[in-house]
């Protein structure tokens, strides 16, 4: 099989979606989806250690990274419609997708609405509902008035465990200024989607497909019980790992041999 690289913007309907898609020709597709505030640079690492197996779809969120970044609110319809779109656009007919954090609704929307296009599903460090509304109310108005960076200080902590950034201070550094350099407009978006996002009832009568749940032992923004939670809804397998809320940077290794087995 021929390997191909190819990174660029996808215009659909006029909105235009950064994202990289890469491996060898005919590999079934596995898709990787960012979680709130950053970009598809988290995977680099996972990517690259799949790479010979799958044809690796990694993409930025609307409101992220390179892709459009209409006004908001946002709606999961819309960020679940913007990777159908994608998929469109690439002739993809379907794929396995994995979401992290923010994605791993994203995941579940296209559980309950587009069961059609998915082989199988991991949802990582990700929650069937992330309370409360007020919460989030609270965090618009902190980004609206001070931008991502005014949140960053706490979100760091949750992230990425004490003894990870003490060990990779350059690390620290990369995903400090991804999260500053954020578009206010596009993570206030998407905290309405996550605001408004509830799936504990419908997913219990969810299409059956194979879904990984992975929980991080250390994660401070969806600990462990809302994972064990989801993974009960949705009848998932679970696996852990021994990482913070960005298990896909922290313990990147980790992350990649789970759906290497999974997938």
């Amino acid at each position: 099989m021929t390997r191909e690289v190819l990174m660029t913007r996808n215009n659909i309907g006029g909105a235009e979606v950064n994202f990289s898609l890469s491996g060898p020709q005919g590999a079934p597709v596995l898709a990787l989806a960012h979680p709130l505030g950053a970009d598809l640079g988290v995977w680099d690492e996972v990517r690259a250690q799949l790479g010979d197996r799958f044809r690796v779809l990694a993409y930025d969120v609307r409101g992220h990274g390179g892709s459009f970044g209409p006004p908001g609110p946002y709606a999961l319809d819309d960020l679940g419609g913007d990777f159908l779109g994608l998929l469109d656009a690439l002739g993809i007919a379907r794929a396995s997708f994995c979401g992290l954090s923010m994605s791993g609704l994203i995941g579940q929307w296209l559980l309950v609405h587009a069961p059609e296009r998915l082989e199988k599903l991991v949802l990582a460090n990700t929650a069937a509902c992330l309370p409360d509304a007020a919460a989030w109310n609270a965090r618009i108005a902190a980004v609206e008035k001070g931008g991502v960076a005014a949140l960053t200080p706490n979100i760091l902590p949750r992230w990425l465990s004490a003894p990870f950034r003490a060990a990779h201070p350059e690390v620290v550094a990369r995903i400090e200024a991804l999260l500053d350099a954020c578009d206010a407009g596009g993570y206030a978006g998407c905290c309405a989607a996550l605001r408004d996002a509830d799936f504990r009832e419908s997913l219990p009568g969810a299409a059956k497909k194979d879904i990984l749940v992975i929980v991080g032992e250390a994660d401070g923004s969806t600990p462990p019980a809302m994972g064990e939670e989801l993974a009960r809804l949705s009848g998932a397998r679970l696996a852990r790992l021994d990482a913070a809320h960005l298990s896909c940077v922290e313990d990147a290794p980790g992350f990649a041999a789970l759906l290497r087995e999974f997938l």
